[in-house]
């Protein structure tokens, strides 16, 4: 059987919401990411959150793509 995964991602005030929530020293670290990578703070933590997930992705898709080569 065949999944298929819809992409889908957090909305920008979802993602301001979460970030008010954590310590202040993640906090910090995450929104000084998107600067220094010239993304926005939602890509730069679906970054961080994803190189958790898999030390070699650099988004959820890479994560997905690389799970699903090692499915076959």
């Amino acid at each position: 059987m065949t999944q298929t995964i819809a992409t889908q991602h957090l909305s920008a005030e979802a993602i301001h919401q979460l970030v008010d929530y954590l310590p202040d020293y993640i906090k910090a670290a995450l929104l000084s990411k998107p600067t220094e990578l010239n993304c926005s703070l939602e890509a730069a933590i679906e970054m961080a959150i994803s190189s958790f997930l898999d030390e070699e992705s650099f988004s959820f898709e890479d994560c997905l793509l690389a799970k699903r080569l090692k499915d076959k």
